[in-house]
């Protein structure tokens, strides 16, 4: 019951800088989406709640953070591919 002392992690920096980048793109994005309420109960503002920027930038964003964020979970590291491939 050794263990090894080359084990590594499977996450490398670039896979957590991805990681970051995604988060922050899903939170920007949900942010944007934030607001639009009335003043007054009495009060309908349509063009604050059916804005350009919460209609269609915010949903892009989301979208490509959590494709950033399965990106970074799927990328593979350089390292272990070149392991792999040595092994073989």
């Amino acid at each position: 019951m050794e263990k090894k002392k080359n084990e590594k992690f499977i996450f490398t920096k670039s896979n957590y800088i991805f990681l970051i980048i995604g988060v922050v793109l899903n939170v920007i994005g949900f942010l944007l989406m934030i607001g639009g309420a009335a003043e007054t109960k009495n009060a309908f503002d349509a063009d604050e709640l059916f804005s350009h920027v919460r209609i269609t930038v915010a949903p892009i964003l989301i979208t490509l953070g959590y494709i950033v964020i399965v990106y970074s979970i799927m990328k593979k590291p350089k390292s272990v591919s070149d392991q792999s491939t040595e092994k073989e």
